[in-house]
């Protein structure tokens, strides 16, 4: 369960950077954490650090005003 959920934060966040959203993000979220989910709990961990930093940087440059 914890796998879906890094999974979608994945997905919109790769969905953001690039601009298209909604399923597209949604798709790569799924391809790319499959891809972890075969590294084991490191692909885990990878997987929920880049969406955390993802979200970090965001809150970061909305309280800079950016």
């Amino acid at each position: 369960m914890i796998g879906r959920i890094i999974s979608a934060l994945v997905g919109r966040e790769m969905g953001r950077r690039d601009g298209s959203g909604g399923a597209s993000g949604a798709v790569k979220g799924v391809v790319a954490m499959s891809v972890l989910r075969r590294m084991g709990p490191l692909g885990m961990v990878l997987g929920g650090g880049y969406a955390a930093k993802k979200a970090y940087d965001r809150n970061k440059a909305r309280k800079a005003g950016y």
